[in-house]
């Protein structure tokens, strides 16, 4: 499961990074972003047209639905059954997606507490979630642009943490990523495999991150574990 992560970086930096305008977008750094929150990402609408940056509700709400609070649900789909699911596989065949990121957040969840970990890619480096998205028109005719997140098995700085890792794409997937005339699922779904482990690294942060209402860089700043244990039983 991905249900948090961090962008924090400035425009112009994602924008190189992407070949992209974010000029335009509705956005500020953030450290802990969360479902149902308004995120960027970035798609193509055509074959062979520019890449957009786009701000989305995450948690997405297929185009069929009667109910939109469905998207409270699908937060995240999985890479290995998406194909198959019907919220997920026609968006999966032509409405793809990248959800920029500069670090996510996973729990090691044992019988007393969640401890939160940080991951990031070269040390900070800005990196792509591979993403679906849909649009999805309420009663009055008002349109909605939802997405959600790919997630696949953990790579080795994941498995004794959590059971799932967001898909991280590298940059020489991005275009096939994004390109909406590529429909063979068999083929896009192999892009999405664990990320390499040597590539990443992790650290211990506070369980402020656990709350929705917490953003800010004290999010994703390094904790001793040692030292926090210390101090409440000392």
């Amino acid at each position: 499961m991905c249900g948090r992560y961090r962008l924090s970086r400035r425009r112009e930096i994602l924008a190189e990074h992407f070949d992209t305008n974010f000029d335009d977008l509705d956005w500020e750094p953030r450290y802990s972003i969360a479902p149902t929150q308004p995120v960027a990402v970035i798609r193509r609408l055509g074959p062979g047209q520019a890449r957009q940056a786009s701000m989305m509700r995450w948690g997405l709400i297929p185009s069929w639905a009667t109910d939109p609070t469905i998207g409270a649900r699908t937060i995240n789909a999985r890479a290995e059954t998406a194909a198959s699911k019907p919220s997920f596989r026609e968006p999966l065949r032509k409405q793809r997606c990248l959800v920029p990121a500069d670090a996510f957040y996973e729990r090691r969840r044992s019988a007393k507490e969640k401890q939160p970990f940080c991951f990031e890619v070269e040390a900070g480096a800005v990196f792509a979630l591979a993403g679906l998205w849909d649009s999805w028109r309420d009663s009055d005719g008002h349109v909605l642009e939802t997405c959600t997140i790919l997630t696949t098995m953990p790579n080795n700085l994941l498995a004794d943490v959590h059971d799932r890792m967001p898909a991280i794409l590298p940059t020489e997937h991005y275009d096939r990523w994004l390109d909406p005339g590529m429909q063979d699922v068999e083929r896009t779904a192999a892009l999405l495999k664990p990320y390499d482990s040597t590539l990443m690294r992790r650290f211990p942060v506070s369980k402020r991150v656990n709350l929705v209402t917490n953003d800010g860089p004290e999010c994703s700043v390094p904790v001793d574990l040692l030292a926090t244990t210390g101090s409440l039983f000392g």
